[in-house]
Formats: structure tokens, sequence, C-alpha cells
């Protein structure tokens, strides 16, 4: 149950999405194109991090490169 503690978690890394075009989601309301994100965990093929909802979400490593 570790998607619990997410939020108040430390942050592993920063990130930088370099944008929101998705072929099958709409991250765009989620993702700011430029902005930085806190990754708060970390797998093969997401990154968990805050987005602009509040919430921890997970994004595909395709929308981001390390800031």
């Amino acid at each position: 149950m570790i998607h619990l503690t997410w939020q108040n978690r430390e942050t592993l890394k920063k990130v930088l999405c370099v944008h929101t075009n998705a072929e099958k989601f709409i991250v765009n309301q989620a993702l700011t194109e430029g902005k930085e994100y806190e990754v708060k965990n970390e797998t093969e093929e997401f990154y968990f991090l805050i987005d602009n909802t509040g919430r921890v979400g997970g994004f595909y490593k395709d929308y981001f490169k390390e800031a």
C-alpha cells in the first residue's frame, strides 16, 4: 500500500515536461508543457508525480526529460 504515502514521500528527482501530445490519453489537463515536476516514485515505464490537480498521477516517461 505504498501508493497511500506517495504524496508525503521524499522527492526522488525533478523532471521537465517536454510535451503533452498523447495518442490515447488526455494529459494536457494534468500536465503543463515546460513545467518542472517532482517525481515521487518511478518504474521502468512510468513516473509517479504530483500533477496540476495536486494529486499523484502516473505518466509515461516519454512526456518528460530529467531536469
